[in-house]
């Protein structure tokens, strides 16, 4: 099965190939019929597809998760790839697919990158700290394995709140070394624990499909509940009070501004470096998804997640002798 990656897509490309559906809305067109608002995914992204004049029997058949093949025609549509379905059918055993071979993931495989970060955790030294932070990563193994950070922006892959952690504590472990007053177990224990409770916040499956949020994470958000689980964790543990305060606080202010969702701003050196710590990762996994897509020496589209700005590709090279923690 020779499948068409969704990244490489252009207007104009016929499409026939197989995707499974991440999410799907049955709409009304502005002529009374019925269409389906379908977001297909692959390993290498996601893209917007439309079924016109859909049947009640499609709209039954056609849900979240399943694994489709379509013929189509790609187009543009306000700055946006999106796929007009001409024939759609559900995979059937004979295909020979396996549905996880569609899903989005990280680069790195969920168990070796959780053994890592264990190893980031057994450099915590200080008692109060790494009981926190361990027993909360232990009572969220299963999860984190499989979770992605987001349900559409940044690091939104299988397992990608993991790669989101593991990328971060690099650099932490990078900008410790040139500013010597940082606490750096304190750090790690911050970038651990920064996005933990976006695990509760959304549901997703084994595939790390988001499909919706919590009531939980509608109501209150992962930084409120990060908060709680951290305020919970540190009474079971027996933990300093003051410890768990400074972790608390790293996880209110890390999004820095209050329509961001942070009421406080960083007040402790650990709390300012993990905010742009997690700003740099995300806008570099974002910068690097879209430059993927894009021509050497050629302009992408606007992006909204940054700024509506445009990026250039350049033909100059990384230093290939680092290795390319993406």
């Amino acid at each position: 099965m020779n499948n068409q990656e969704l990244r490489l897509l252009k207007p104009g490309d016929v499409v026939q190939s197989f995707y499974l559906i991440r999410a799907v809305d049955c709409k009304t067109s502005s002529n009374n019929k019925k269409f389906l608002d379908i977001t297909l995914v692959d390993q290498t992204g996601e893209m917007n597809a439309k079924l016109w004049d859909c049947s009640q029997q499609e709209e039954e058949d056609y849900g979240r998760h399943a694994l489709v093949k379509i013929k189509g025609t790609v187009s543009e549509w306000q700055s946006r790839l999106q796929i007009k379905i001409d024939k759609i059918r559900l995979a059937v055993p004979e295909d020979g697919l396996n549905i996880a071979d569609f899903v989005p993931v990280a680069p790195k495989d969920g168990n070796a990158m959780y053994n890592e970060v264990r190893q980031y955790i057994e450099e915590i030294h200080n008692q109060d700290l790494q009981k926190i932070v361990s027993y909360i990563v232990n009572d969220k193994k299963d999860k984190l394995l499989v979770y992605p950070a987001a349900k559409q922006n940044h690091h939104a892959v299988r397992s990608g709140l993991l790669y989101h952690i593991l990328t971060m504590l690099q650099m932490g472990e990078k900008v410790s070394q040139v500013y010597a007053g940082l606490n750096k177990e304190l750090l790690f224990a911050g970038i651990i624990l920064h996005d933990i409770a976006k695990l509760d916040e959304m549901d997703a499956g084994d595939l790390g499909i988001v499909s919706e949020y919590t009531v939980e994470g509608e109501l209150l958000g992962h930084i409120i509940q990060g908060i709680k689980m951290i305020d919970r964790a540190a009474e079971l543990v027996g933990a300093d009070k003051e410890v768990s305060l400074l972790l608390q606080h790293m996880i209110l202010s890390h999004h820095y501004e209050p329509e961001f969702g942070s009421p406080k701003r960083p007040m402790i050196p650990e709390a300012e470096i993990l905010h742009y710590l997690d700003i740099i990762d995300a806008r570099m996994y974002d910068i690097k998804k879209v430059l993927e897509t894009t021509p050497t020496g050629q302009f992408s589209e606007k992006v909204w997640l940054l700024q509506n700005r445009k990026l250039y590709k350049t033909s100059l090279k990384g230093n290939e002798d680092i290795k390319d923690p993406f």
